[in-house]
């Protein structure tokens, strides 16, 4: 599977979760999140939590057609990683893990009333709420789970998600 990083370049999607992929042989077993996790600074609990939440949920989704895979061992396939884009999210990425500027700009726009180019907690709540498709309950999780994790990583001192670290997440460039 390690293919999907000799096949060119990478969809932005792709480049965000290859940091995951810690051996890099195109499948991030939940082992694998868990330490990219604590690379990135998260502690214990929430580095196992995500594991078995992001594995969990988006692994089943991105197995390749005609691939016996152990079910326990919640693999997420780099390369399919677009087939695990959820409800109830910004629409950042696109149905092929393509990034959408435009609608990552409508973020900001929308949301961000404190300072033009950064998001407090409050208004990242108003973010995910505006997001909510209804009664689409996992894509509400997932959401949540994702923007709360990165504003909780990347927020700065005085409790600011800025737009560069945003994007930086989103288009792989961060990590």
């Amino acid at each position: 599977m390690a293919d999907v990083y000799e096949q060119g370049e990478l969809t932005p999607l792709q480049r965000h979760v290859a940091f995951f992929d810690r051996d890099k042989d195109g499948v991030i077993y939940s082992s694998e999140t868990y330490e990219g996790f604590r690379a990135i600074g998260c502690g214990v609990p929430l580095s196992a939590a995500a594991a078995i939440f992001i594995n969990g949920g988006l692994g089943p989704k991105t197995i390749p057609e005609n691939e016996k895979t152990p079910p326990f061992k919640l693999p997420i396939y780099v390369k399919n990683i677009h087939k695990g884009k959820h409800g109830s999210d910004s629409d950042v990425y696109d149905a092929h893990g393509r990034f959408v500027p435009e609608k990552f700009e409508k973020i900001f726009k929308k949301h961000a009333h404190t300072k033009p180019d950064a998001l407090t907690g409050k208004e990242l709540q108003e973010l995910l709420e505006a997001n909510r498709e209804p009664k689409d309950f996992k894509g509400w999780l997932g959401g949540f789970t994702e923007w709360k994790v990165l504003y909780y990583v990347c927020k700065d001192k005085d409790g600011f998600l800025h737009k560069d670290t945003a994007r930086a997440v989103y288009d792989g460039s961060l990590w």
